[in-house]
């Protein structure tokens, strides 16, 4: 049966991971990722973990009284505080069209910065009318993400088209920059014709602007996805392609990161404008199904620390600091798990159950929901306070362990036995 999926699985999978399309997306929105991190930073200092209505103002407890001088000092200073966050996080969508579409234009060896910077700006005519003299930001953030997504592809291939079909030549003795600057001008104007084009004839059309209009299509496929029972399929689907030796992370990357991240940004403005959190699956979902890497492996890296076995008991150890942050490509293929019948199991069950119970307490109010983007690849218990600065988070993380541990435990034991024998052999 294992040979069978693999024939069937194995092709479809690696030509999903090679999609230049697939990998511009994940790499472009990777690229504003440490403006965002820093950018969260600023919110945290913008919102201290307290309430001054439900503490006394003049006690005497040192760590309280810190806190609300803390607290009063962001309230008086909130705007300037919010600043960096406002500038970056507030910008995600236009900073990703950009390095979606250098990333795709690179694929095709293009002038990548060229063809980031025409998608950036298009992106921004049709996304940042003027208004009252002013321009409109709401689709430069989070909202815009998924727009972004769009209009850095199809810039991207509009510019190729015009490029491959249109060039002019120059002698030699002409400077390359002046060559590129002026075979520059006929994609850009081709993506102000096609794109704000479209734009104009829809909001004639329909009095919908082209991101009102793509999110009105979007919606109901993005809504689909925002959900629990679609997260733990897609993580199902992709924990299975790394049962044979298939990065699936890498595959449902663009899909699950875009909507965690667009979902954290809208909890942030939600915080940022002093109302509570409302979606559930955000970014800190995302670090649930994830903890210790793949298959929340950082239990069975516990267990095999302890192992009888030691070819087990030596992989473990050496897994456990990557695990601790997220890696676990050690324990995949260096136990292995690929193609392991006995460990396939729980590695398929955990993150299933991880993403269900997160997204129970998070809707039952046990922790708080995730509105700052945590940094990735760092310890998970560092993820989970930065994600909503609520240590109750931590704690669910640390549950969540223990309970992989209870259930890879039975799995391991068989496994242990059968590796030992090998062993005595």
């Amino acid at each position: 049966m294992i040979e069978k999926l693999e024939k069937v699985l194995e092709p479809v999978a690696n030509k999903l991971a090679q999609q230049r399309h697939l990998q511009a997306i994940s790499s472009g929105m990777m690229m504003p990722l440490g403006l965002i991190v820093i950018g969260s930073l600023f919110l945290i200092v913008a919102n201290p973990p307290i309430n001054l209505d439900l503490v006394n103002l003049h006690t005497g407890n040192i760590f309280l009284k810190a806190l609300i001088g803390w607290k009063q000092f962001a309230v008086a200073n909130y705007d300037v505080l919010t600043l960096p966050y406002n500038y970056t996080m507030g910008l995600v969508g236009l900073i990703s069209a950009f390095g979606i579409a250098y990333c795709l234009a690179e694929s095709y060896q293009m002038k990548s910065a060229v063809y980031g910077i025409i998608a950036m700006c298009t992106f921004l005519m049709v996304s940042a009318p003027l208004k009252d003299g002013g321009i409109s930001t709401s689709y430069l953030g989070a909202d815009g993400l998924f727009v972004a997504i769009i209009i850095a592809l199809v810039s991207v291939e509009i510019s190729r088209f015009v490029s491959q079909k249109l060039v002019i030549s120059f002698p030699g003795s002409v400077p390359s920059a002046v060559t590129d600057f002026v075979n520059s001008l006929l994609p850009l104007a081709a993506n102000i014709i096609i794109i704000h084009g479209l734009n104009v004839a829809l909001m004639a059309a329909t009095g919908k602007n082209l991101p009102n209009f793509i999110m009105s299509i979007l919606t109901p496929a993005i809504s689909g996805v925002d959900n629990i029972w679609m997260f733990m399929g897609i993580y199902l689907f992709s924990n299975i392609l790394w049962l044979f030796g298939i990065n699936g992370s890498s595959i449902v990357f663009p899909i699950v990161f875009a909507l965690c991240i667009a979902n954290t940004g809208v909890n942030a403005e939600l915080v940022n404008a002093g109302k509570a959190p409302t979606a559930i699956i955000n970014l800190q979902m995302f670090r649930y199904v994830l903890i210790g890497g793949a298959g929340n492996t950082l239990g069975l890296v516990l267990l095999m620390c302890k192992s009888k076995s030691k070819h087990i008991r030596s992989i473990g150890r050496l897994s456990v600091l990557p695990g601790i942050c997220g890696i676990n490509e050690p324990i995949i293929f260096g136990t292995p798990i690929v193609l392991n019948p006995i460990l396939s199991i729980p590695f398929l069950i955990m993150p299933c159950l991880s993403a269900g119970l997160g997204y129970l307490v998070q809707s039952m109010g046990l922790v708080s929901l995730g509105y700052i983007v945590d940094p990735s690849f760092t310890p998970f218990f560092a993820q989970g306070f930065l994600s909503a600065l609520d240590i109750r988070n931590v704690i669910f993380m640390f549950v969540l362990i223990a309970i992989s541990v209870v259930v890879y435990y039975p799995f391991f034991k068989v496994y242990e036995k059968n590796t030992l024998e090998h062993e005595g052999e």
